[in-house]
């Protein structure tokens, strides 16, 4: 860090910290005081005994294992939050975990669909052979504390694979193809010719192509997709069974194992400010699309829209957003300041009129597989159409003039998140906001309780100053502890996952299960039961 030389991504990784394991003592008292705005005084009373009776009784022996795996573990939370909370969960990944990122709001490069598409695979492409030599400069809190890059590595080249019982996470190296969906048929594309990456305009090229391609999709290709998108057993058992010989594992093989996957989408979205649901179609679009033209199971998958807005739609269990977000700023940035467009709105660059063609891929998907198809469809489609989602572009002010009041941005959303929940249903509620462990190795995120006892207190005194300041320094202090390893939830979750494995019944967890995160814990009693 001192030697003047510019660190690799990876550089740091050794000398990251071990996410410690908190007090039981802390976290029980933080517990307890997290949740009494939400209880009366009756209820509150009776947690406090259950607490109790939970730090004299079972917490000793479970805390003590926890404490164990520690020593052993490279982090005593991820691996176990990545199984039981994304890969051991049963119900459909899409809109319930999967999320998106969104384009440029208000400058679209280009408004052709193939070249737009073109330049950011390229610099995709390029942000992926700098990862993998580790030439990204490591991220830093502060810009001093070195963060955690473990997460990075599974960016490109991966996939979820269902299971039965539990999917896995499959990453290879470097993959050479991607796979492109276009108006129901399926496309091998090659990354690379004469040993180096195709040029934008070469991929311009392959994928006006596709776009021009007439033929019709094969019996059951239009809606394959939607396997992904719908519950995982049906999926897994599908998979098995008539994706497992012939031409459907050689062309499944083709998406799982491809760098990432691209949908040319027959639809224009984006942001217009003359069209009041603009943005919230172009979300519901990235989030879901027609439930069968993405692949959710892949790291991401990247849409390109054919008035030339993208947008990504990305799995969760191999990462959190701002990694995903870190490649994005990367690729926008590359997108349109350094490759750049010709007048025309084409690639810059060269034609290559020899370049080998897409390979459509083949299927061979008999009724019973469609049919299984079009039950996952209809599942994907009615959680889908249950999707409620109104953006609103805030610009009366931003950061820079809350941070001139000497107020945390952050903080402030909250407690406006707090005042409004209040005004609109008249009772405050359990609210989840993540932080990030990532100066600890192989950390992830942990939970910001936001509801306290000081913004419970600020929302009903008709807003005064003081004690809006004193709620708004309770969060960041909150916040500092969530992201130095003292938070509660974390250390909650793994204290239920070992009495699972020790087969001790807890009543104290039980309840404390029953008011996490609701997606996070709905299928732990199942898959835990001894």
């Amino acid at each position: 860090m001192f030697s003047g030389r510019r660190p690799l991504l990876y550089s740091f990784q050794a000398s990251l910290p071990r996410l410690p394991v908190p007090s039981v003592d802390n976290t029980i008292t933080r517990y307890l005081e997290s949740v009494r705005p939400l209880l009366d005084d009756e209820q509150y009373n009776q947690m406090e005994v259950v607490a109790n009776d939970f730090k004299r009784d079972e917490a000793p022996k479970l805390q003590k294992y926890l404490i164990l795996k520690s020593w052993w573990a490279t982090n005593y939370v991820s691996d176990w939050w990545e199984e039981y909370i994304y890969l051991r969960g049963r119900s459909p990944i899409m809109v319930n975990s999967n999320f998106y990122t969104m384009d440029l709001l208000y400058v679209i490069p280009t408004h052709r669909q193939a070249a737009r598409a073109g330049n950011v695979v390229h610099a995709m492409l390029q942000y992926r052979r700098k990862l993998e030599r580790g030439e990204h400069a490591p991220l830093r809190a502060l810009g001093v504390v070195p963060m955690c890059s473990y997460q990075m590595e599974r960016m490109f080249n991966t996939t979820r694979i269902p299971g039965i019982e539990t999917d896995f996470v499959q990453h290879l190296s470097d993959r050479k193809h991607l796979v492109v969906y276009h108006k129901g048929r399926f496309f091998k594309v090659w990354l690379y010719y004469g040993g180096r990456h195709l040029w934008p305009s070469e991929l311009e090229t392959q994928f006006q192509r596709i776009l021009d391609d007439t033929t019709e999709p094969q019996p059951g290709e239009l809606k394959l997709a939607a396997l992904t998108a719908g519950n995982r057993v049906p999926w897994a058992r599908a998979r098995l069974k008539y994706f497992s010989q012939g031409v459907n594992k050689a062309s499944l093989e083709a998406i799982e194992t491809s760098a990432f996957f691209l949908t040319l989408d027959d639809e224009a979205h984006g942001y217009d400010p003359d069209k009041l649901r603009s943005l919230d179609l172009y979300a519901k679009s990235l989030l879901h699309g027609k439930c069968y033209d993405r692949w959710f199971d892949k790291s991401f998958t990247l849409i390109a829209y054919k008035n030339g807005k993208l947008g990504v739609n990305a799995e969760h269990s191999w990462a959190d957003a701002p990694i995903v977000g870190h490649m994005w700023e990367y690729v926008l940035a590359t997108d349109c300041f350094h490759l750049g467009y010709t007048e025309e709105g084409h690639c810059k660059g060269d034609i290559n009129k020899g370049l080998p063609p897409t390979a459509k891929l083949q299927w061979d998907i008999p009724l019973e597989c469609q049919e299984v198809i079009e039950d996952s469809y209809m599942v994907a489609k009615e959680i889908a159409d249950d999707v409620d989602f109104h953006g609103c572009l805030f610009d009366v002010f931003g950061k820079g003039l809350i941070k001139k009041s000497r107020t945390s941005p952050d903080a402030f959303i909250q407690l406006a998140l707090q005042l409004a929940q209040f005004r609109d249903k008249g009772e405050f509620c359990l609210t989840y906001e993540a932080s990030m462990t990532r100066m600890f190795r192989e950390g992830r995120t942990e939970t910001v309780r936001s509801c306290t006892i000081e913004s419970t207190a600020f929302v009903r005194s008709a807003q005064r100053l003081d004690l809006f300041r004193k709620a708004a320094d309770k969060h960041q202090n909150m916040y500092r502890l969530a992201m130095t390893g003292s938070g509660i939830d974390r250390h909650l979750f793994c204290l239920y996952i070992m009495s699972k494995y020790l087969n001790i019944d807890s009543p104290f967890l039980k309840q404390v299960s029953s008011l996490l995160k609701p997606h996070h814990i709905p299928h732990l009693q199942q898959v835990l039961q001894p």
